[in-house]
């Protein structure tokens, strides 16, 4: 799974990169070492403008961590941060949304952990791992988008109504990705953007076969622990440190 990423990218820029224009709500976005649930993140995603009736890319602010439509509360919001390619389409919690709205979640790259046993006085810890691009370029995350209607403000128009979340596609693991974790995020390769942000494409079978390129292989590198706390935040966390693994029967290096 992915349940921390970088995002340094202003929206700007993202705009620039994927062709899109940047919504008010993702204008005071700011960068992130250390994306956690429930945080605001920059997703580009096609919707019908609802002035010119065209349909518009932009890129919004979107809170990661996906309600339903039709959930009773926004509470659950942080237990739906990624959702399995292999079964996206069929659940009831993602289904609706795999085929009518779904989004880009650009980012520099993610955080995985992994075990490491107690040993020479030292407690059992987990240590982390920043998976990113080689060359320095962004993860095109796929992800899912899901507007929820909070039933206690009483106006449709009222922008405090409407709850705009997301979630992102997991896969299995492949190369240096699958030596930390099972699960990473599914990357779209870029031939694919105009056809996986298209809201009229609906089909299962096509959008599912959009998400089949394996991979590109990732960098990795273990950083500081850190990390692990959400208020933590700053480029200092993917400064590289020793691996506690290296070397050991089924650490990173083995």
């Amino acid at each position: 799974m992915c349940g921390r990423f970088v995002s340094t990218s202003s929206p700007s820029d993202i705009a620039e990169l994927l062709r899109a224009v940047v919504w008010p709500s993702a204008e005071s976005l700011a960068p992130s070492w250390n994306v956690a649930p429930t945080d605001p993140v920059a997703a580009v995603l096609e919707r019908v403008d609802r002035g010119t009736g065209e349909l518009t890319r932009r890129v919004e602010a979107l809170r990661w961590g996906l309600v339903p439509s039709w959930a009773k509360d926004a509470k659950g919001a942080a237990r739906l941060i990624n959702a399995r390619v292999e079964t996206a389409h069929e659940k009831p919690s993602f289904r609706k949304a795999f085929a009518a709205r779904r989004c880009v979640v650009p980012g520099d790259g993610y955080f995985e952990w992994k075990p490491v046993a107690a040993a020479d006085g030292r407690k059992a810890f987990k240590q982390p791992y920043y998976l990113h691009r080689p060359d320095g370029g962004p993860l095109l995350m796929a992800g899912l988008y899901e507007y929820w209607r909070d039933r206690a403000v009483a106006e449709d128009d009222d922008p405090a109504a409407w709850l705009v979340t997301c979630t992102l596609l997991t896969t299995e693991a492949v190369d240096a990705a699958g030596r930390v974790h099972d699960r990473m995020p599914v990357t779209l390769h870029p031939d694919h953007l105009d056809a996986w942000l298209d809201p009229e494409l609906s089909a299962p079978d096509e959008l599912r076969a959009l998400l089949s390129t394996p991979a590109a292989e990732l960098a990795i590198r273990p950083v500081g622990t850190a990390v692990n706390s959400v208020r933590s935040d700053g480029a200092e966390l993917l400064t590289e440190v020793a691996d506690p693994l290296a070397g050991v029967s089924g650490g990173h290096y083995s």
